[in-house]
């Protein structure tokens, strides 16, 4: 039989004893973890019993998550499962998988291993037939990532991404998630929000891939070891930050030349933990994973000498000019023709667009988290919440320049983190706000942001008033590493939670609203898209028109392309929010 070998595998001292994997480097160690002959998802279908494919269909890259009924026993005890997994491709034979690869009609149908909506409904949809059959759900995580393609905006990849996430918080039957190989970024995160996380003892979770982190942090590729370092991805280093519960040995070896043996780990640890859930009802379900996701994540906490050092009131609304109607154009406006444009830009048509030039497009400005508390709550309404006020960043990674940024983010921004939440009124109604400011590490969702959410969702429902957020940010803060992102689930736990209550949850999508924030609380509740707002989905168009080599359709991820989809439940201009909301508010209370 041919196998492929990692060049490290190639060297002569190296013999797969954990001494050995000790000594790789991280990134080898990234490497091992998506070697081509490590044990997929079809293969571990062996452990269990009564294995019965499910929602099988042919939608474009439907074939990346596959569902299958099955059985798992544990001491003398039989346990109906629902098994969701992420299958990164079509065999783990070498000699098998190098003749599938010159079909070029396989190798689109497998998508370079990359999640599709087509493939998140499909685990929706599990889930749901699990819950009606009363079946634990087993997910299986081995994935580079959700596919990054127009084709995936278009089929609302960021709302499928979130709305499996929602459903595993809200899942009546326990939830256990097991980290295969590779777990990356939203494709993982999609998956991994359950009741216990385990993972493969040389597995790695992340939430960028070392040479995209490399690219950002250091302007080229070439330093991925380092960002593989830095951002602590190996299993061992998950399980050590909390964020994983429990590794599954491989005590031969690498699965990948040890199969037979990493077959009979997983069962053993498996079985343990679907023997220890099943006999949770309902309630205990819930309840269990409340209690657990209020323990995920690290933060450190301030004070109020500290906080007064550097908090203000920032504001990007740009005020109705004094002497005139107009304000100044921007200085590279061209039209479509190329030609420059010069004229001034009438105020009330300015703010009517949402600060967005009819011409070319540009924003003239983002607005701040207490520009939307301006707008939306009555005049001096807000407090902020004392359990969430002195809430901060912790770099638990030791990463670089990240304590710099985050002094420089609170100096620019008056604020202690991304995220600010509190109490008011909207139009004499008792609210609670969260408010996000994009200026500040551009809205990164990171733990501190997951706890605030925690704590302002038990306040609503404390208050018994509707909770409204205000979404912005591009994506899951690289700089606290995989943690960040376990955040996610924790407030979809949290909003689940809101919304149990019968109170109402609004949220409001501006621009941006991309990555982790979109998948997170972006994805929630009744959302009311700002007219003109834009980037606003699951991967930014740069990363798209990198991947694929071509340019995106025009207006794409904008409001106006989103609600040609079908994705946008209510728009409005920044002054109408206000108002748009009173009327949900007002509507629901007449019920």
């Amino acid at each position: 039989m041919k196998h492929f070998y990692l060049p490290f595998e190639k060297k002569g001292q190296f013999d797969y004893s954990s001494s050995s994997i000790k000594q790789l480097t991280e990134y080898e160690k990234y490497q091992m973890s998506f070697h081509p002959e490590r044990p997929k998802y079809l293969d571990y279908l062996g452990v269990f019993e009564n294995v019965e494919e499910c929602l099988q269909n042919d939608l474009h890259g439907s074939c990346l998550i596959q569902t299958h009924r099955a059985d798992i026993s544990y001491n003398d005890s039989r346990h109906p499962v629902m098994l969701i997994g992420q299958q990164s491709g079509p065999t783990t034979n070498f000699g098998d998988l190098k003749r599938v690869m010159k079909d070029q009609a396989e190798v689109v149908r497998w998508n370079q291993g990359m999640p599709t909506p087509a493939a998140f409904q499909k685990a929706i949809d599990a889930i749901a037939i699990a819950e009606k059959e009363n079946r634990i759900v087993i997910t299986m995580i081995d994935t580079a990532g959700a596919d990054p393609t127009e084709e995936s905006e278009s089929g609302g990849i960021a709302w499928k991404i979130g709305r499996c996430m929602q459903a595993l918080a809200e899942s009546k039957v326990p939830t256990i998630s097991v980290i295969l190989n590779r777990g990356c970024s939203g494709g993982a995160i999609a998956l991994t929000g359950c009741d216990a996380v385990l993972a493969m003892e040389y597995a790695t979770y992340l939430v960028i891939a070392p040479e995209a982190c490399s690219s950002i942090l250091f302007r080229t590729r070439d330093k991925a070891n380092l960002a593989a370092e830095i951002s602590q991805i190996t299993a061992r280093e998950a399980l050590s930050n909390g964020i994983v519960d429990e590794l599954i040995p491989e005590h031969a070896g690498p699965a990948h030349r040890f199969r037979q043996e990493a077959f009979e780990s997983f069962r053993n640890v498996v079985s343990r933990w679907a023997g220890k859930l099943a006999s949770e009802h309902d309630t205990a379900v819930f309840n269990r994973r409340v209690d657990r996701w209020q323990r995920i994540g690290q933060w450190d906490l301030t004070t109020e000498e500290s906080i007064k050092a550097y908090e203000k009131p920032v504001h990007s609304f740009i005020p109705k000019p004094e002497k005139n109607h107009f304000i100044p154009r921007h200085k590279r406006c061209r039209n479509e023709f190329g030609k420059h444009v010069a004229d001034p830009v009438l105020y009330r048509k300015l703010i009517s667009d949402n600060f967005v030039c009819d011409v070319c497009g540009h924003r003239y400005a983002r607005l701040t988290a207490q520009d939307y508390i301006d707008l939306m709550l009555d005049k001096h309404s807000f407090v902020e919440h004392e359990e969430t006020r002195y809430i901060v960043d912790r770099d638990i990674l030791n990463f670089p320049e990240y304590s710099d940024k985050i002094a420089e983010a609170r100096e620019k921004n008056g604020m202690s983190s991304a995220m600010i939440t509190g109490n008011g009124k909207l139009s004499h109604h008792n609210v609670v706000f969260c408010g996000t400011s994009f200026g500040f590490l551009g809205g990164s969702f990171c733990m501190s942001t997951g706890e605030k959410i925690w704590q302002a969702a038990q306040i609503a429902i404390d208050r018994k008033c509707p909770m409204i957020i205000q979404a912005a940010g591009g994506g899951a803060r690289m700089h606290e590493g995989c943690s960040s992102m376990v955040s996610l689930p924790k407030i979809h736990v949290a909003l689940s939670r809101v919304e149990k209550a019968g109170l109402p949850l609004i949220t409001i999508v501006t621009d941006p609203t991309l990555g982790g924030v979109a998948i997170g609380f972006g994805s929630r509740g009744l959302r009311i898209f700002e007219h003109n707002a834009g980037n606003i989905g699951f991967s930014g168009k740069r990363v798209i028109e990198q991947y694929t080599g071509h340019r995106t359709s025009k207006d794409f991820q904008t409001t106006s392309w989103l609600q040609t989809k079908g994705f946008v439940d209510m728009v409005a201009r920044p002054l109408e929010l206000k108002a748009r909301i009173r009327e949900i508010i007002e509507g629901r209370q007449a019920k």
